[in-house]
């Protein structure tokens, strides 16, 4: 089955999940062009959830996606939190602040988190997808089962087995150009670091399922090319994030407008798990020599919160995050409607 008939859409695009980025007006916006808007709720508590879910709806009756994190759940580790903090608490002094006492659990992984399960089930999306890895079998077989499509990301043609195997219905292919967070399963054993149309290429040729290039798409050049390569559909995240609908604020549209757009880098320093965004003193000033081990994803993330709440209350925006990818200097400033129009007209 095709693509765009497997997701109830006209046209092979998707805005992709942005946490932080992404609201149901972006979202919405997307699915009435006939695109596949989506929510990232994998910050969210349940009814956090599903009230964004309602909030889409009122705006769209057309399918939209919404996307989870099944990441390994944290452990705390209070030795490698308190070292982390230590390294951190010079930047803080320079904004008159103190590191906080601790960090946290900013919010669960979907792997431990069987009321969003329920969510979901009750809630019945028309498409559901996977970042960081797969969920519990059962749950998978439980969501197919009352007729919710699922997608899952890949950053190897390994993972995109295991998705395969799982049962999941189209394989996002997640490049290393990719703005936002690295949908790699074990981290820990390294990144492969496969661009786009490589691991595109070699997902088609040796997969059934649908495949969806994401990483550095920005035009419908861009979607063509993937295309010609053997995806269906392309997932297009900083491609949105100017859109009025975004959650975006001033200095981050301004960045995307600035030099800073052609330098992006990886790294794990801010959340505890590595991410593409616009480089600042987030990746210089975090990511040092002889910066100690990171806590566990997401506590990590909750300290550089904390510092970028700090510098903001001086003025400062040198701390916020800013995740983009690599053709982040191609973003260009319309409503999203109107951009999902011009990519199919270039398309």
């Amino acid at each position: 089955m095709s693509i765009t008939r497997l997701l109830g859409i006209e046209h092979p695009i998707i805005q992709a999940p942005m946490v932080g980025v992404s609201t149901p007006a972006l979202a919405a916006a997307v699915s009435n062009a006939g695109a596949l808007g989506s929510i990232g709720i994998g910050a969210s508590t349940p009814a956090q959830a599903r009230a964004m879910l309602a909030q889409t709806r009122e705006l769209t009756s057309r399918p939209f996606n919404v996307n989870l994190f099944c990441h390994r759940p944290a452990v705390a580790d209070a030795q490698r939190e308190d070292a982390w903090l230590e390294h951190l608490r010079p930047l803080f002094a320079e904004f008159d602040a103190e590191p906080p006492a601790a960090i946290r659990e900013i919010y669960k992984s979907f792997l431990d988190d069987p009321e969003m399960a329920q969510m979901l089930l009750d809630e019945r999306p028309a498409v559901v997808s996977f970042h960081f890895g797969l969920p519990p079998q059962d749950w998978i077989d439980a969501l197919k089962g009352v007729g919710i499509c699922l997608l899952a990301s890949a950053t190897t043609l390994e993972e995109a087995r295991l998705v395969e195997a799982a049962g999941v219905d189209a394989i996002v292919a997640q490049g290393i150009e990719a703005g936002g967070h690295r949908g790699v399963f074990e981290p820990e054993k390294g990144d492969a670091g496969i661009g786009t149309l490589a691991l595109v290429r070699l997902i088609a040729r040796s997969s059934r399922l649908p495949v969806i290039a994401a990483g550095g798409i920005m035009d419908g050049q861009g979607i063509k090319a993937a295309m010609a390569l053997g995806a269906q559909a392309a997932q297009l995240g900083t491609a949105f994030v100017p859109c009025p609908e975004s959650a975006a604020n001033t200095a981050y549209r301004a960045a995307l407008k600035s030099e800073r757009a052609h330098q992006t880098r990886i790294t794990a320093a801010i959340s505890g798990r590595p991410a593409r965004g616009m480089v600042n003193r987030l990746w210089s000033d975090l990511d040092t020599p002889d910066a100690p081990a990171l806590p566990d994803y997401p506590n990590t993330y909750d300290a550089a919160k904390a510092l970028h709440a700090a510098a903001s209350a001086k003025g400062c925006n040198d701390f916020a995050v800013q995740w983009a990818g690599q053709g982040a200097p191609l973003a260009r400033e319309m409503p999203a409607a109107e951009l999902v129009k011009v990519l199919v007209d270039e398309m």
